[in-house]
C-alpha cells in the first residue's frame, strides 16, 4: 500500500463517500421511477392490450394511437412487412419469452433481438440506452403489422448493464480500501494515547510505539511526543539537581553561621538567630525531599514506624513540647518507604500540631491493608472549607500568625506530596475535642 500523507488519504475516503452519495442518488432514481432491466422486457398484458387497442379501432386513428403509446421505455410503429429485419437473432422458442406467444397467439408474428446499430438513436454511443433491444411484430390486418422495440431511458454501460451497477461495485471497493486504510490510521493514534496518558516525568520514560508503514504526520507526531519527553524528564533531573546543589550551599553557610553564633553575647539573640538558621535548613529539607519525591527518587527499605515516631517524639518532649503516642506493638507497623521522607513527614505533622494547636496526641493502628496514623491537636481546628486549600504550597491558615510562628507554609503541602509518594493518603478532619486532626494512611507491609 503507498504511503500517501493522512491529508491524502482524508481526501480520498471524502472522495469515496461523495461517489457513494452519488451511488445512493442514482438507486433511488431507479427504485422511485420504478425502473430496472424488465423495462426491455414489457409486460405481455401490456403487450396484448396495445394490440387489442388497435385492432378494436379504424386504421384512420392507428397513427394517433401510435403517437400515444411511445414511451421512454417503449417505441411503437407501423409497418406494411411481415419480415423481420436480417442480423437479428430469433428469440421464439426462447423460454423466457413463451409467455407472450401463449397472451398474443397467432398475432405474434416474431421476436427478436435487434443488433445495436440498427438503432435509430442519434449520438453518444455510451448514451444510446440498452444495447440489444428486443423487437415484437404483432400483425394488425392483411396489410399492417405493429412493430413494437424496447428502450432503456437510463444510462448503461457497454455490457448493456446499468451505470450505477459498475460505479457501486468500483465505489464499494474504493470504500473498502478506505476503511483500511482509515484503520490503520486510527489504530496507531489510539495507541499513542494510551502510551503517552502512560507520560509521568518523575518515572521511568515510557516506550512510545514504533509505528512502521503510518502517515508521515503520525510518525511526526510520535517523534515529537518523544522529545517531549525526553525534555521533561530532563528539566525534573535538572531541577532535582539544582535544588540538591543548593541545599549543600547553603548548609555549608548555615554551619558556619552556627559557629559564629557561638560570639554573640546575647543570648536571646543568639536563639533568634538559631532558630532562624534552623527553619532556613528545614525548609531547604522540605524542598529538597518534595523534589525527590516528584522525581520518584525516593528510597526504599523495610522500615518499623514506630521506632521513627518514637525518636520524633522524644525530641519534642525534651524541648517541652505536650506530645503523647499510643504506639502499637514491635514489628507490626511495617513499611516499605524512605527513611528521611517518613520523618520529615511525622516532623512537620507534629510541628503544626504543637504550634499552632497547643499539642499533639498520636493515635497508630492498623486499618486492614492500611497503617493509620490519627493526630489529634486541642486547638481552634481548621474550617472545613480550608482543609483542601491549606495542603497547598505556601499556604497558611492565617497569614498574620508567620510573626509569631514562622514556616513559609510547606510543611503539610511537603508532607501530602511524600505521603503520595508512597502510595498512601493525607486528610485533614476535626478532632472529637473540636481541634483539627491529621490522618495519615500508608500501605502496609505484607510479608
Amino acid at each position: 500500500m503507498p504511503r500517501l500523507s493522512l491529508s491524502r488519504r482524508l481526501i480520498a475516503i471524502g472522495g469515496v463517500g461523495f461517489l457513494s452519495l452519488w451511488i445512493a442518488l442514482i438507486a433511488s432514481y431507479y427504485v422511485v421511477n420504478g425502473l430496472s432491466r424488465t423495462a426491455s422486457s414489457p409486460p405481455p398484458r401490456q403487450i396484448a392490450a396495445i394490440a387489442s387497442l388497435l385492432k378494436g379501432e379504424p386504421p384512420a386513428r392507428w397513427p394517433l394511437l401510435i403517437d400515444a403509446i411511445n414511451s421512454p421505455i417503449l417505441d411503437a410503429s407501423l409497418s406494411g412487412s411481415d419480415a423481420p429485419p436480417d442480423d437479428t437473432t430469433d428469440l421464439w422458442n426462447d423460454a423466457e419469452y413463451g409467455v407472450y406467444r401463449e397472451a398474443l397467439g397467432d398475432s405474434l408474428l416474431s421476436i427478436r433481438l435487434l443488433k445495436p446499430e440498427r438503432r435509430r438513436v442519434h449520438g453518444l454511443r455510451i448514451f444510446r440506452g440498452i444495447v440489444n433491444p428486443v423487437q415484437f411484430r404483432i400483425r394488425l390486418s392483411a396489410d399492417r403489422v405493429l412493430v413494437l422495440e424496447t428502450k432503456t431511458p437510463f444510462i448503461v454501460n457497454w455490457f448493456g448493464l446499468p451505470a450505477g451497477l459498475g460505479a457501486g461495485l468500483i465505489g464499494t471497493l474504493f470504500g473498502l480500501l478506505a476503511l483500511v486504510a482509515l484503520h490503520r490510521e486510527i489504530r496507531p493514534l489510539t495507541r499513542l494515547a494510551a502510551a503517552v496518558d502512560r507520560i509521568d516525568p518523575t518515572g521511568a520514560p515510557v516506550e512510545l510505539p514504533r509505528l512502521r508503514g503510518a502517515a508521515p504526520e503520525t510518525r511526526a507526531l510520535v517523534n515529537a511526543f518523544e522529545r517531549l519527553q525526553g525534555r521533561l524528564h530532563a528539566i525534573v533531573r535538572a531541577r532535582l539537581a539544582l535544588i540538591g546543589g543548593i541545599q549543600h550551599d547553603v548548609r555549608t553557610f548555615a554551619t558556619r553561621l552556627r559557629l559564629r553564633l557561638e560570639s554573640i553575647p546575647d543570648e536571646a539573640a543568639r536563639e533568634k538567630a538559631a532558630a532562624e538558621i534552623n527553619d532556613m535548613i528545614e525548609l531547604l529539607d522540605n524542598a529538597l525531599l518534595a523534589g525527590r519525591a516528584g522525581v520518584g527518587t525516593l528510597g526504599e527499605e523495610l522500615l518499623d514506624l514506630v521506632p521513627l515516631l518514637a525518636a520524633e517524639i522524644a525530641d519534642r518532649c525534651a524541648a517541652g513540647a505536650p506530645v503523647t503516642f499510643v504506639p502499637l506493638p514491635p514489628e507490626t507497623a511495617l513499611v516499605i518507604g524512605d527513611r528521611l521522607a517518613l520523618r520529615r513527614i511525622f516532623a512537620n505533622l507534629i510541628d503544626n500540631a504543637v504550634k499552632y494547636g497547643g499539642g499533639a496526641h498520636l493515635v497508630l493502628t492498623v486499618e486492614g491493608a492500611w497503617l493509620q496514623l490519627v493526630i489529634d491537636d486541642p486547638g481552634p481546628g481548621i474550617p472545613p472549607e480550608q482543609r483542601d486549600v491549606i495542603l497547598e504550597p505556601f499556604v497558611r491558615l492565617e497569614t498574620s500568625r508567620a510573626r509569631k510562628t514562622g514556616g513559609a507554609g510547606l510543611g503539610l503541602a511537603v508532607a501530602r506530596s511524600l505521603t503520595e509518594a508512597h502510595g498512601g493518603r493525607l486528610q485533614i478532619d476535626q478532632a472529637p475535642g473540636g481541634g483539627a486532626r491529621v490522618v495519615v494512611r500508608l500501605p502496609l507491609f505484607q510479608a
